[in-house]
């Protein structure tokens, strides 16, 4: 079976994106785009707050965001998945104004996802509050996905 890997919306985002002058975002551009290559060796998944976040904005870049994970299994927003989001954000971890990137965290463990690929290293992927929002996934009955970048997956990828 493939590990599955939940494509959180900045990952279509710089996929999809015009090539971006600032190197450090440009280089975010290329990690992705080189790990998009190798998605195949995964179970890819988005949930409905990714489509959403995905279809917001310019017409065009919209649908090209959405067609690049068009193909990708929809995970539902189950009462588990709202249950676990209102914990997170309850802990004050990620602030209420960020609710999106706590439904992220939230249906990917209920849906027992193994890795959460993202570039929001604000609120997601925050190896400060990575051991907090673990306590809290366990203490509701789940696991916190391994939250990652696309470079932490590049070159490790499992054979297909």
């Amino acid at each position: 079976m493939k590990p599955s890997v939940y494509i959180e919306t900045t990952i279509p985002s710089l996929l999809t994106a015009w090539p971006n002058r600032d190197v450090q975002i440009a280089a975010q551009q290329v990690s992705t785009r080189e790990w998009w290559e190798t998605r195949s060796r995964y179970e890819l998944c988005v949930s409905e707050e990714v489509l959403r976040e995905a279809g917001r904005g310019d017409a065009d870049a919209a649908a090209q965001r959405l067609a690049v994970i068009a193909d990708c299994l929809i995970l539902p927003m189950t009462a588990e998945a709202e249950e676990l989001t209102s914990r997170i954000v309850a802990t004050g971890l990620i602030p209420p104004r960020a609710l999106r990137d706590a439904i992220h965290i939230g249906v990917s463990a209920v849906h027992r996802v193994d890795f959460l690929l993202t570039w929001n290293c604000r609120h997601i992927n925050n190896a400060i509050i990575q051991p907090r929002l673990r306590g809290v996934c366990r203490a509701a009955g789940f696991e916190l996905p391994v939250i990652c970048t696309p470079n932490g997956l590049l070159g490790t990828s499992p054979k297909p």
